[in-house]
């Protein structure tokens, strides 16, 4: 009853006007807009975090091993911090939840079957292909074609100019990954859409690791049991799947998937400049130069999508 009386009542009250309302406000949309980038950003710094640590633990239980401790011991924390309701979804909820996990599992799976047989940079430089081949498919804008085509050529700087001398099935693995990362995208969007908070993810979490663990106890076995190799574990998991697949999800109900897809291209960069702070280790020209474009092609891609918001804003 009051909704219904609050259009006649509005023009009486100066401090109703539509220049006043926040979502006239350009400021406020501004930050709305750029709320969920923030978040992406977060989950990309945590995931290479957590990899430079999985890059250790690797060497302890070994790629499948690795995968199905970061998947495990996201579940169970997953599971106990959120509690997700198991009655009262459809059964298009719990298959959105089941492609969910097995995309999930298969993109960690692919990867670090990749980086095991190829170098990390040129193996996350294929990897972000799967999500800036979905911005192009997925946009629905000119212009973002421009920053993908621009996020392109920075990441194929990044990989040196070219990927030859490469390992074949590394590469493969790496390019399986990239589409598993782009159905990733797809289903964290969908899942986030018909589960409230992070119960979708915490669910497609046990389901990616009750499909990968008999594979990691096939090949590490009792190596998984060590308390170091548990520590390291739980370590990994929290940085490279907790924090990011939950910010991300929380990210894509404001994000459009195009624009999200874009942004995946910070990954080889934030990799790149984690090296050159923590490692010491030097940038070369030409890679500093596929900073540039994949950061540039980044901020094109969230301005544009700010600007569209403040169009749309006074419409609202």
């Amino acid at each position: 009853m009051t909704t219904s009386e609050a259009p006649s009542t509005a023009p009486a009250t100066p401090t109703t006007t539509a220049g006043s309302t926040p979502a006239a406000d350009p400021a406020l949309s501004r930050r709305a807009a750029l709320g969920p980038v923030g978040l992406v950003l977060a989950g990309g710094v945590s995931v290479q975090f957590g990899g430079a640590l999985a890059v250790k633990l690797m060497s302890r239980a070994g790629a499948l091993g690795v995968v199905s401790m970061r998947l495990l011991v996201a579940a169970v924390i997953l599971l106990l911090v959120c509690r997700p309701r198991l009655r009262g979804h459809s059964r298009t909820d719990w298959g959105t939840v089941v492609v969910f996990g097995i995309a999930m599992a298969a993109m960690n799976g692919l990867f670090y079957q990749s980086v095991d047989r190829i170098p990390l940079g040129p193996a996350v430089t294929l990897e972000v292909l799967g999500p800036l081949a979905l911005s192009v498919l997925a946009s629905r804008r000119a212009i973002n074609l421009v920053w993908a085509g621009l996020a392109l050529t920075g990441v194929f700087l990044l990989g040196g100019g070219g990927f030859s001398g490469l390992d074949p099935l590394g590469v493969a693995f790496a390019l399986g990954a990239g589409a598993m990362w782009a159905a990733y995208i797809i289903f964290s969007a969908r899942t986030g859409r018909r589960f409230p908070q992070a119960d979708g993810l915490a669910l497609a979490m046990a389901v990616g690791a009750v499909l990968f663990l008999p594979l990691g106890i096939a090949e590490s076995g009792t190596k998984l049991l060590d308390p170091v190799t548990i520590g390291l574990g739980a370590a990994v998991a929290v940085l490279s799947s907790v924090l990011p697949y939950t910010l991300e999800l929380l990210a894509l109900r404001r994000l459009p998937a195009s624009t999200f897809a874009i942004m995946m291209s910070l990954e080889p960069a934030i990799a790149a400049t984690a090296g050159f702070l923590i490692l010491h280790q030097s940038l070369a020209a030409t890679e500093a130069t596929a900073i540039a474009l994949v950061i540039a092609a980044s901020m094109g891609a969230v301005r544009t999508q700010v600007g569209r918001r403040r169009r749309v804003a006074p419409e609202a």
